[in-house]
């Protein structure tokens, strides 16, 4: 397992970036619950934030994450496209878990 962060570094509708085990994942919290996926968009194999490692992943109202590139939105619990050039297409979603310690990473 690998450690993210602290739960309090990660708020009720928040998003943040990630690096572990290798990869770039982009963590949210929706409804008390952490979503996590690989930064990764389905359309083009890029990040889907800006580059320098931005935390912004989500639209404007904070309902949707949303590709910095091209628009594509997905469904923050499923990770699914629902808007955009890989409508139907889904983030590849990574398992985690969270104890007192903090947010973690399973492997």
């Amino acid at each position: 397992m690998y450690f993210l962060c602290a739960s309090s570094d990660l708020a009720e509708s928040q998003s943040r970036a990630f690096d572990a085990a290798g990869l770039s994942l982009l963590g949210i919290r929706r409804q008390g619950h952490v979503h996590l996926y690989r930064n990764r968009c389905p359309h083009r194999g890029i990040a889907l934030n800006w580059e320098g490692g931005s935390d912004a992943f989500l639209d404007e109202s904070a309902s949707l994450i949303q590709c910095a590139h091209h628009g594509a939105l997905f469904l923050i619990e499923s990770g699914e496209c629902v808007a955009g050039p890989c409508e139907g297409e889904q983030l590849q979603a990574l398992d985690c878990m969270e104890d007192s310690q903090g947010i973690w990473l399973r492997t």
